[in-house]
């Protein structure tokens, strides 16, 4: 069964812009090859991070949402733990929303 995840990872702020697309495109690829559905890409820019991770005060932010089964999480993020160009990354699973039911109307007493 698949789930909506979304993917926010950070990559290194030194990666020149043909680097950066280079490695949007090489997760790109693999959840797609993994046969992921309903995938969105958003590229969120270069911005300071809030703590130094790994020398680095900045980071560029790439969120991905995505629609697949759970064992399609780990071979993602084992692909960006070993890269060097991600610096951190960030898997959640969304909630499916469901259509909230109408509350019940309140009576009055007069």
């Amino acid at each position: 069964m698949a789930s909506n995840y979304e993917l926010m990872y950070i990559l290194r702020p030194d990666l020149g812009e043909e680097q950066v697309d280079q490695a949007i495109a090489k997760y790109e690829n693999l959840l797609r090859e993994q046969g992921v559905e309903q995938l969105e890409i958003q590229h969120r820019g270069k911005r300071r991070l809030a703590y130094e991770i790994n020398r680095h005060r900045e980071g560029i932010y790439i969120q991905m949402n995505y629609q697949a089964p759970a064992t399609h999480v780990a071979i993602v993020e084992r692909a960006m733990r070993l890269s060097e160009e991600v610096i951190r990354y960030l898997t959640l699973k969304l909630e499916d929303r469901k259509a909230d039911p109408e509350p019940a109307p309140v009576e009055v007493e007069a």
